[in-house]
């Protein structure tokens, strides 16, 4: 109910697939991919400096192949992760000036990867994939709603998530992305009504749970002198 009221105040399409050039920051992000790519490249040779998503969220553990989709978060649902944010200066900056900024995450998958059919939370947040390292070796790709696509190096991708959508990495190499999310233009009392979403669903234990989780885990990592 609450998304088709969101829908209805939309100032954006409700496609499945959005055009990138209704978002103009996008254009920073594709400038500046060198040099998030190589922060992420980093992050995600790491042995232990990204955690498995299954591991700290839950409610992802039907979904998220084990060790093989981790996620470094920057911001998860408007928190920032500080000990995180301060291993990647350049790429904290410039998502810092994505307007209405709701979660900005390295997402890393490892070869033979596949991530079954879901559903994101709500339709007041719209996802951009930045491509960082795609291998070439195989086919990496993603199903939204009926359509196949398949992330380039240096291009942007935007999607509304509550369509069904499904990800595979049939590489021999490891797909990253810098996954955001961020809140869908919205007229009243459409904006009125997502926030209100958000608002729930950030006190919840879907967004609560994760976030002690990784505090945990970087906790962990400096115990270890990682």
């Amino acid at each position: 109910m609450f998304d088709r009221l969101i829908a209805k105040s939309s100032l954006v399409p409700n496609k499945p697939v959005l055009d990138v050039r209704d978002f103009a920051w996008t254009a920073t992000l594709r400038a500046n991919w060198t040099a998030i790519r190589d922060e992420a490249e980093r992050i995600a040779l790491a042995d232990n400096a990204a955690p498995p998503l299954a591991a700290i969220s839950p409610d992802h553990r039907a979904i998220a192949p084990v060790d093989m989709w981790r996620s470094f978060f920057l911001w998860g649902y408007g928190f920032a992760i500080e000990d995180n944010i301060a291993q990647c200066p350049e790429t904290a900056k410039l998502v810092a000036q994505i307007p209405r900024l709701n979660s900005a995450v390295f997402s890393i998958l490892a070869p033979g990867a596949h991530i079954p059919p879901h559903r994101g939370v709500t339709k007041g947040l719209i996802t951009c994939h930045l491509g960082l390292i795609v291998p070439r070796d195989g086919d990496a790709r993603i199903r939204i709603g009926d359509r196949m696509l398949r992330w380039a190096e240096g291009e942007t991708l935007i999607f509304d998530d509550t369509y069904d959508h499904e990800v595979w990495n049939d590489t021999g190499g490891t797909r990253v992305v810098l996954l955001i999310q961020f809140e869908r233009p919205l007229r009243q009392p459409g904006r009125w009504i997502a926030d209100l979403v958000l608002k729930l669903i950030r006190r919840s234990p879907f967004v609560q749970e994760p976030r002690a989780n990784i505090q945990h885990w970087n906790a962990a990592l400096k115990c270890l002198d990682i």
